[in-house]
């Protein structure tokens, strides 16, 4: 595993970035799009469809995106790690503190969200908020529940795909150091 403060081996074509919801992964994917110059797709408007469904194009899209030449994606999703990982180059984790980061990060979006009856993918809004108490699939719930999830899932990555270099990132002043250090070994001169 790469610490925030060493280099890459290489430069990173293709991209994921693994998080517990609402840690802040979409937020870095654009960034690290920015600053390498290549596409970000937001994998979750490839997965939900109208009313939270997933889409049956799903794994089509999936498979496509994963053979593209270069791309940054969200690491999230069963069946798709596995087929990203098997296809990419860098995985960045944001293993930030849940309680102190991730937690006030993912109800502060999911309240501003729902509030401003912001459109997600597809036509879809965050769900009432007194939906925390009735459904157990509730993005905060959710991220609560799955929040150790990762720490099983990257070093099997890690390990699984021979390819993969696997950066760790555990506070939100790594994560600025990282970009920035990125973007000083690789970005590009127009993006600086």
């Amino acid at each position: 595993m790469i610490r925030f403060d060493e280099h890459l081996p290489s430069l990173p074509k293709r991209v994921l970035v693994a998080g517990v919801s609402g840690c802040g992964k979409t937020t870095l994917a654009r960034r690290v799009s920015d600053v390498l110059g290549i596409p970000h797709t937001e994998i979750d408007a490839l997965f939900h469809g109208a009313n939270w469904s997933r889409r049956d194009e799903f794994e089509d899209d999936l498979r496509e995106l994963a053979l593209a030449d270069a791309w940054v994606t969200e690491w999230q999703y069963r069946e798709a790690r596995p087929v990203l990982a098997a296809r990419a180059d860098l995985l960045v984790w944001l293993d930030l503190p849940f309680a102190s980061v991730t937690l006030p990060r993912v109800v502060t979006r999911t309240v501003r969200r729902r509030m401003s009856k912001e459109v997600l993918w597809n036509g879809n809004r965050e769900a009432p908020l007194h939906t925390f108490f009735t459904n157990r699939e509730h993005i905060i719930r959710w991220a609560w529940s799955t929040r150790n999830k990762l720490k099983t899932l990257v070093p099997e990555a890690e390990s699984g795909f021979s390819q993969l270099a696997v950066v760790r990132l555990r506070s939100q002043r790594e994560v600025d150091s990282w970009l920035k250090a990125l973007d000083e070994q690789y970005g590009s001169p127009t993006m600086r």
